[in-house]
């Protein structure tokens, strides 16, 4: 990485800083991109240039951390663990499924759940991975390489945070959904 790409890297994690730590303190709604640019001390303008998809895409990266280890999940998985088996557990590590989670990392994520548009921002963030963990199990020998089938299991996976996210017990229903994903309805929890 060259020294403007660490200088933009330095300035987009800046920005997330000061954005999750303004949106806890004072809600997101109560928050304005000017207050985020002066907490970095940058114009709304070079903030747009850093994060050009606006105010709910501040505090996350661009996606890519999560695909990456989204896809090094199925490719790196441990020799007898199914590619459901290691997409169930990478989920389980995430957001509101994670087990005992730090103070900080419980406030971030009630956070994004709680608050519309970030929630709905962390979705698309989900949904741009489709295409290449449709295609990462579309490679793998005991999945069907059937486009269709691969794509509506990445889709089903990804779907997973947002769909069960609020859900009063999102551990339980996380291992159920793969449960089901893993073996149909026939699955002692379905």
């Amino acid at each position: 990485m060259g020294r403007r790409d660490r200088k933009n890297a330095q300035t987009r994690r800046a920005l997330a800083d000061a954005a999750e730590k303004l949106f806890l303190a004072k809600g997101y709604d109560s928050v304005s991109v000017k207050e985020i640019a002066d907490a970095v001390d940058i114009s709304v303008p070079t903030l747009f240039k850093h994060v050009p998809d606006g105010k709910e895409a501040v505090m996350f990266d661009d996606g890519v951390e999560r695909r990456e280890s989204l896809l090094a999940a199925v490719h790196n998985r441990p020799d007898g663990v199914s590619v459901m088996g290691a997409l169930r557990e990478f989920m389980a590590g995430r957001g509101p499924f994670a087990a005992n989670p730090d103070p900080h990392f419980a406030r971030r994520t009630a956070l994004i759940m709680g608050t519309p548009a970030l929630r709905s921002y962390s979705r698309q963030l989900w949904i741009r991975c489709e295409e290449p963990l449709a295609q990462a199990i579309a490679a793998e020998p005991d999945m069907p390489a059937d486009a269709v089938t691969a794509r509506a299991a990445a889709r089903y996976v990804l779907e997973i945070p947002q769909f069960l996210g609020d859900d009063s017990d999102p551990r339980r229903a996380l291992e159920a959904v793969f449960d089901l994903l893993e073996h149909g309805l026939n699955s002692p929890r379905c």
